[in-house]
C-alpha cells in the first residue's frame, strides 16, 4: 500500500462486520476498523472478537485499525491484536501526545499513523514525529474543538483549527513523512460541505481525508484526485524538462526545478490511482 495515494480512508465500527465488508468494496482507498469511538467501553473485547473472526473468515482483507488510546485499559489487548493479525496494515493511534506510548505501539510492528487532537499533542509534533515506526499524522479536528474550548463553525474556530493543520504539514514535512490527513467532517448529507473541507485542506498540504460515511467518498476522492487540467499541465512540464536543458515556459509560466517536482508529484500520483484500481473523480 503506497501511503502517497490514499485520498479517502472510511473508519467502520469493529462491531459490524456487515459494514465492515461493504466499506472493504466501497470506493474509499482504505478501511480503518474503529476499535475507539465508534464502540462503547463495556464492548471493547467483543469488539476485538468480532474483528478477529471476521478476519479468519475473509483471509483476502486488508485494512487499517484505530486502537484505544494509551491512557485507557484497552491498549495493550488492541496491539497484541494488532500484532497477531497481518491482514492489519497499519494503527491508528488516538490522543497521541507521548513518544514512549508510540514506541509501545511501534512494537507490532506496523506503521502508525499517529491522530493529533489535543493541545499536548500538538505541542509534542517535534518529538512524535521522530519515533520509528510513525509514517504519517491524521488531525482531529472534532476533538480538538472541545479540547481548546472552541465554538464550532466560527471564523475564530476554523483560524485556530488552521494552526493545528499548518503544524501537522511542517512538522511532516520536516520529518519525511507522508502528507498529513484531514479530520472527519461530521456532516454525512452535506456532500458540499465534506467538498469545501478537503479541498481547503488539499490546498494547506493534506494528501487525504477521514471519513465516516460512504456518502462522503466520492466528494473526497473527488478532491484530493489531481484534475484532468493539473494532469495535462504535470505531462506538458516533464515532457518539456526530458526536452530542454535548465528553465523553461509552459503556458507563459517559468519552469525551474521546483515546477519540475510539483509536476512529477501530480503525475505520481495520478498514477498510483490508475494502478491502485479506484476511480479518480
Amino acid at each position: 500500500m503506497n501511503p502517497h495515494a490514499l485520498r479517502s480512508l472510511l473508519f467502520v465500527p469493529a462491531t459490524r462486520p456487515d459494514r465492515i465488508a461493504k466499506a472493504l468494496a466501497s470506493p474509499a482507498d482504505a478501511v480503518i476498523v474503529d476499535l475507539e469511538d465508534a464502540v462503547d467501553d463495556g464492548d471493547k473485547a467483543h469488539a476485538r472478537d468480532t474483528l478477529e473472526a471476521f478476519l479468519a473468515d475473509n483471509p483476502q482483507a486488508s485494512l487499517m485499525v484505530r486502537i484505544n488510546a494509551h491512557a485507557t485499559p484497552h491498549y495493550e489487548p488492541d496491539l497484541a491484536m494488532c500484532t497477531r493479525q497481518a491482514a492489519i496494515t497499519h494503527v491508528i493511534v488516538p490522543k497521541a501526545e507521548s513518544c514512549q506510548a508510540l514506541e509501545k505501539a511501534a512494537a507490532c510492528g506496523k506503521p502508525l499513523w499517529p491522530l493529533i487532537e489535543t493541545a499536548q499533542g500538538l505541542l509534542a509534533l517535534p518529538s512524535l514525529t521522530g519515533v520509528a515506526g510513525v509514517e504519517r499524522l491524521s488531525f482531529g479536528a472534532l476533538d480538538m474543538i472541545t479540547e481548546l474550548g472552541l465554538t464550532p463553525e466560527t471564523p475564530g474556530a476554523r483560524q485556530m483549527l488552521d494552526q493545528g493543520r499548518y503544524q501537522l504539514v511542517v512538522h511532516s514535512r520536516a520529518a519525511g513523512l507522508a502528507a498529513p490527513l484531514e479530520s472527519p467532517h461530521p456532516a454525512i448529507d452535506d456532500t458540499d460541505a465534506v467538498a469545501r473541507t478537503a479541498v481547503h485542506a488539499k490546498e494547506m498540504g493534506f494528501a487525504g481525508m477521514l471519513c465516516i460515511h460512504p456518502r462522503q467518498l466520492p466528494a473526497v476522492n473527488h478532491a484530493f484526485s489531481p484534475s484532468e487540467a493539473d494532469v495535462a499541465w504535470a505531462r506538458q512540464v516533464v515532457d518539456g524538462a526530458s526536452h530542454q536543458a535548465g528553465a523553461f515556459s509552459v503556458e507563459g509560466q517559468m519552469v525551474d526545478a521546483p515546477v519540475i517536482r510539483r509536476a512529477q508529484g501530480i503525475l505520481a500520483k495520478h498514477e498510483a490511482g490508475v494502478r491502485g484500481g479506484q476511480p479518480l473523480s
